[in-house]
């Protein structure tokens, strides 16, 4: 407690215990932002791969690695919803996570199967840490130097130059936020670092809204989520304003929420990642705020460019799986299976790398591929969805 005195008059004030620094550890990017965190379960000796989405409603592991594992599971009938579906959950209980220094214990883990985030990514994914471990704590992300510091709950010091969001809590931050194209159209939309993308919104809301211009030109792709694929369409939004920071040209995804993730009309969509990285962000839960402060990546361009591919990484190989009728990829001659041996002069065989390469090119890129084992050059004309 402290006592201030103005004018003869006492004020005072109950001040919660200063929060603590209880571990820092580092973090990698995947594409769209997605964080990856290394951590250790239990008493095993291998560190594990798991997703920081604060769009996920508790903590989970995949089911390949609850088997590798052989932790002991509970049939429940507690359900999951995500984008591409709804399904009963099993969970594994009372174990410990180790995140650098820190053991967070007595976790309960429902099982999921994520082999397609695994193959999307090219990175073997173990899990999702969400909103049982960040209820706990103070979480701060510094995108500069990728690292995450874990504090505990009490009275933070926040730095100079930033902006106090105040989010509507569930298990899930639901922010609200202004977008602006056709018409200037404010809702809350899930604060979700786990989703790859910079905008993603439900198509009830973009027809009850009608916020887009009326020649916006769409073009159709495709998302993993839970359950699996989802088709969607991919444009640009003139404007979307968070707190008091713009984005211009912001690309957006739209889909059909069949299974009602965002609650609509409660919610318009998602803000992803591509967004949320552009900020050093702190999470504190216990006082239900978020603090965000532009970073160097404020002003990065983001990725406007359209192939219609759907590349996965299977038994060692990249390969296409999914191409969208009409789209830059069909009519460069793809064709499902096809073995992608080396974009431009990368031969990498990385899927990350060349994702990254699609991402950031528009115009004619040249693909090496594998077809029936012969080796095929085709040449890409990547699309510029602003145009």
């Amino acid at each position: 407690m402290f006592c201030l005195c103005i004018s003869g008059k006492a004020q005072e004030e109950f001040v919660s215990p200063e929060a603590k620094l209880l571990t820092r550890f580092s973090f990698t990017q995947l594409s769209g932002g997605i964080v990856i965190v290394r951590a250790v379960l239990d008493n095993y000796p291998d560190t594990l791969n798991f997703v920081f989405d604060t769009g996920s409603g508790g903590i989970s592991l995949d089911s390949a690695t609850v088997d590798l594992l052989k932790l002991p599971t509970v049939k429940t009938e507690k359900t999951i919803r995500g984008i591409a579906g709804i399904k009963n959950v099993d969970f594994t209980m009372g174990h410990t996570l180790k995140l650098g220094t820190l053991e967070v214990e007595k976790l309960d883990f429902h099982i999921n199967d994520y082999e397609l985030l695994t193959s999307v990514y090219g990175v073997r994914i173990d899990g999702i840490i969400g909103y049982s471990f960040l209820r706990r704590y103070i979480v701060r992300l510094d995108y500069d130097n990728m690292f995450i510091e874990v504090y505990s709950p009490g009275s933070f010091k926040y730095p100079r130059g930033g902006y106090m969001l105040k989010p509507n809590f569930s298990t899930l931050p639901l922010q609200p936020a202004v977008i602006q194209d056709d018409r200037l159209i404010a809702s809350r939309f899930i604060f979700d670092t786990g989703a790859g993308l910079s905008l993603l919104l439900s198509k009830d809301f973009v027809d009850d809204s009608v916020v887009f211009r009326k020649n916006r030109k769409f073009y159709p792709t495709q998302a993993e989520g839970l359950g699996g694929k989802r088709q969607m369409s991919v444009s640009v939004v003139k404007e979307v304003k968070l707190g008091p920071y713009k984005f211009k040209r912001v690309p957006i995804h739209i889909f059909e929420d069949e299974y009602n993730v965002t609650s609509y009309p409660l919610l318009g969509g998602l803000i992803g990642n591509d967004i949320l990285r552009r900020f050093n962000v702190i999470l504190n839960y216990p006082e239900q705020s978020i603090h965000i402060k532009p970073n160097t990546h404020y002003n990065e361009s983001f990725d406007y460019s359209y192939t219609g591919l759907g590349i996965y990484l299977v038994d060692g190989e990249i390969r296409v799986i999914d191409i969208m009728p009409g789209s830059p990829g069909d009519k460069a001659g793809f064709l499902p299976g096809d073995v992608i041996f080396s974009v431009e002069t990368n031969a990498s065989k990385n899927i990350q790398t060349y994702k990254n390469l699609f991402q950031n090119s528009i115009g004619k890129m040249r693909v090496v591929i594998f077809r029936d084992q012969k080796p095929l050059v085709l040449t890409i004309d990547i699309k510029d969805i602003r145009r």
